[in-house]
């Protein structure tokens, strides 16, 4: 009879149960902020967030063993940086069981445009003004309207693929003078190629046929890109397509027997007497072998 597994009778909690509002100045960073910080966009987004609804998410802070009426900060250094900028003095706090600052700093989830839509829209509905919107996020009335209509046009499939990704806005805008199929071979080579940029998108789109495009009687046009170098492009475009295509559906079947091969060439390098038959008469196969059971990624190393 299997048994169950066991299962500790308590989950021990990474913050405590309920935030506290701290002295500013007893509130010690972890990291020093560039001089530079204060000239970026992402500071002045912050700052216009705050400014505008305030600080929406509080600042993760650790108690300090040695010194109990000092914290250490965390998670928030631009948000504390912006409040001190603002005259605040205290900040509510949320209080971490570890001291730890390298999940905050390291493994983040950053807004993808789909998603940063979907929250527009859903502002606009619970009756916040673009005018609002626009302050919140550092980006003047235009560009929230933009943001409004970026998916318009583009089709559900296309939506799905790159509803997680850091596709910029103009992407879509690019995306948008295509036809459904078009998108949705689009937005899958921008996946493969991990390559969200603008310059890559209008790429594709001078490789894409005419026929495509939803003003199929519109000449394409690309800024510096003549017609016979489009003719090429769309033409390179197809050929790499169908080679995406075909790697693809080997790739897995590949990598595994690959995977195999190596772990047996591990075991019979493991044998002294292989070897040494290797080095004296067939030096040539064990650098090879000695090659394929050291690698540890299937890809060429220029690419990692």
């Amino acid at each position: 009879m299997k048994l169950a597994p066991c299962r500790p009778e308590t989950v021990a909690l990474a913050f405590e149960n309920d935030c506290i509002v701290l002295p500013i100045a007893a509130i010690l960073p972890v990291r020093t902020l560039r001089k530079t910080v204060k000239a970026s966009q992402k500071y002045r987004q912050i700052a216009a967030s705050v400014r505008e609804v305030g600080l929406v998410e509080p600042p993760v802070v650790a108690r300090n063993l040695t010194q109990p009426d000092v914290f250490l900060l965390l998670d928030g250094h631009l948000r504390i940086e912006i409040l001190k900028d603002m005259g605040r003095t205290e900040v509510e706090c949320l209080v971490s069981m570890d001291d730890e600052a390298f999940t905050y700093n390291k493994r983040i989830s950053r807004l993808a445009a789909v998603q940063e839509h979907k929250m527009i829209l859903r502002a606009i509905e619970r009756g916040v003004p673009e005018d609002k919107i626009a302050k919140a996020l550092d980006i003047n009335v235009h560009t929230v309207q933009r943001k409004i209509r970026m998916l318009e046009g583009i089709c559900e499939e296309a939506i799905a693929f790159l509803k997680d990704k850091p596709c910029p806005m103009a992407v879509f805008e690019i995306l948008r003078k295509m036809k459904t199929l078009r998108q949705i071979e689009a937005a899958e080579l921008l996946i493969n190629a991990n390559n969200y940029s603008v310059a890559y998108a209008s790429a594709i789109l001078a490789g894409t046929p005419q026929s495509h495009l939803v003003d199929a009687g519109k000449p394409k046009q690309v800024k510096g890109v003549t017609p016979e170098a489009m003719e090429r492009m769309e033409r390179e475009l197809g050929r790499l397509q169908q080679s995406i295509t075909s790697i693809q559906d080997s790739y897995g079947k590949d990598h595994l027997q690959l995977t195999v091969v190596r772990g047996y060439l591990a075991r019979l390098l493991g044998n002294g007497r292989i070897v040494r038959y290797l080095m004296q008469h067939r030096p040539e196969f064990m650098t090879e072998f000695q090659a394929i059971a050291d690698m540890t990624s299937t890809l060429p190393s220029e690419a990692t």
